[in-house]
């Protein structure tokens, strides 16, 4: 079974799946990350580095916000970096 129910009795996934053209099919979580990371990689490599950008939580800790950033510096190559600690 790939969901079970939460403690509010709402399903939820369990396992990752990937989108196929007949549907969705489980998958083990190193093939799941490879291809978001494949993904992200291919869309900087089509788009450049400013086609990236993160929005935090300003509701987040500041280690969370701090690996988002960096995350977005490093991995990524974007300044595009925003949050909404202004509210």
């Amino acid at each position: 079974m790939i969901n079970k129910k939460s403690r509010s009795g709402r399903s939820r996934l369990t396992h990752p799946l990937i989108r196929e053209a007949d549907g969705f099919r489980q998958a083990t979580w190193d093939e799941a990350l490879g291809m978001v990371a494949s993904g992200l990689k291919a869309n900087r490599d089509r788009h450049g580095d400013r086609a990236f950008g993160i929005f935090s939580c300003s509701k987040s800790t500041n280690e969370m916000n701090f690996v988002a950033q960096k995350f977005a510096r490093v991995v990524m190559g974007s300044n595009n970096i925003d949050s909404c600690n202004r509210t």
